[in-house]
């Protein structure tokens, strides 16, 4: 998989996660009172991981470009 399509698969991800909280909410609001938190708990720790992994993500492709502009091109002989 190419970079660039990891980070738009990680997006995806994060949008779908995030938008799902309010039917999360819903799911579990027959739940006991610990279960409801441990649900969103979850979900939030999915959420931060997400977000950290396609920050990864990001500084790795912005490494990799500064890495590509930065390379010197050899005059031929």
């Amino acid at each position: 998989m190419t970079n660039e399509f990891r980070i738009a698969k990680v997006e995806k991800t994060l949008r779908w996660f995030e938008e799902d909280i309010p039917l999360l909410n819903m799911r579990v609001k027959d739940l006991s009172k610990e279960r409801q938190d441990s649900a969103r708990k979850f979900a939030t720790a999915m959420i931060n991981q997400t977000r950290a992994e396609l920050e990864r993500l990001l500084q790795q492709r912005s490494l990799e470009t500064v890495d590509s502009s930065e390379a010197v091109c050899e005059p031929a002989d």
